[in-house]
């Protein structure tokens, strides 16, 4: 019996279904069921949500989704292994948990959701949570299709998700992060957590989209970002030499002095540089 249902502990079920974890999928086995349902927990009220969980694996957050009041969930598996012991989990919650046996970086959900909104949860791979991160940043038009997200990463990368202006990890993920949500580090967990064991410590994140971000063109906001933290250590007149414009005319739009480096200016300045990078190319036809 375990803490939350009267399914099989996730030990047991990793035994019966021969689910040793797989490197090259980037599986960490989360076997705790109290840890597991403080994330399920982070994402609440979970009463009426539908839920989109990536990389399931063997059903230990799944269950705590379920258990805890989750209307539906959506569980994306790539590891056909898995698909069985998610199937058991089906059983026992009958017409709450669709799976589907996919690629989460191409597959995309909205056709499953209709018009309703859904919360991302989920324990990613560690080789694809930061591409998966930005896909899901980069979504047009926005507000996109989920309200909150909560993930876990390496601690390293969620630093570098929640960072803002004169702190080590802020970058261009904490640009296009913090433009687009509201973000938190809620808990980390420990690397004795999991099975097997990873090198770092694990962060638990949550992400709640803005529904109206500062307004410019995303995609320039990435390339301005791009170009003044590809040479972090330069001068933004030196670093935004790239983007083929002058970077004084745009240091001049954020209101910040051109001698200033990337890590000191806030989202507001990068999403003025990116408006008047706009400008300047609309003005040169």
């Amino acid at each position: 019996m375990s803490a939350i249902d009267d399914l099989p502990p996730l030990r047991e079920v990793i035994r019966q279904h021969a689910l040793s974890a797989r490197k090259s999928l980037g599986q960490n086995f989360l076997l705790d069921l109290n840890l597991t349902a403080r994330i399920a927990r982070a994402a609440a009220p979970l009463d009426d949500s539908t839920i989109v969980e990536i990389g399931p694996g063997p059903g230990g957050l799944t269950r705590a989704l379920l258990a805890l009041g989750a209307k539906r969930v959506i569980a994306i598996e790539h590891d056909e292994r898995a698909i069985p012991a998610l199937q058991d989990i089906s059983a026992r919650y009958p017409g709450r948990l669709e799976i589907v046996h996919g690629d989460a970086m191409t597959f995309d959900p909205r056709p499953l959701l209709a018009d309703e909104r859904a919360k991302i949860v989920a324990n990613l791979p560690y080789n694809i949570a930061t591409q998966l991160l930005i896909n899901w940043l980069t979504i047009e038009p926005w507000p996109p299709w989920y309200d909150m997200m909560v993930l876990m990463f390496q601690r390293e990368v969620g630093e570098r998700i929640v960072a803002r202006e004169d702190e080590e990890a802020y970058g261009r993920l904490g640009v296009l992060a913090n433009w687009r949500c509201e973000t938190r580090i809620l808990f980390d967990i420990s690397p004795s957590a999991f099975v097997p064991p990873p090198k770092v410590t694990s962060s638990v994140v949550r992400l709640k989209p803005r529904a109206e971000p500062l307004p410019c063109d995303r995609r320039l906001l990435e390339q301005v970002a791009a170009a003044a933290f590809g040479q972090r250590r330069k001068m933004l007149r030196q670093s935004l030499k790239s983007l083929g414009v002058d970077p004084a005319r745009l240091a001049a739009a954020a209101g910040v002095d051109p001698t200033r480096r990337a890590e000191t200016i806030p989202i507001a300045g990068f999403v003025a540089m990116a408006r008047e990078l706009a400008d300047i190319r609309s003005e040169a036809g």
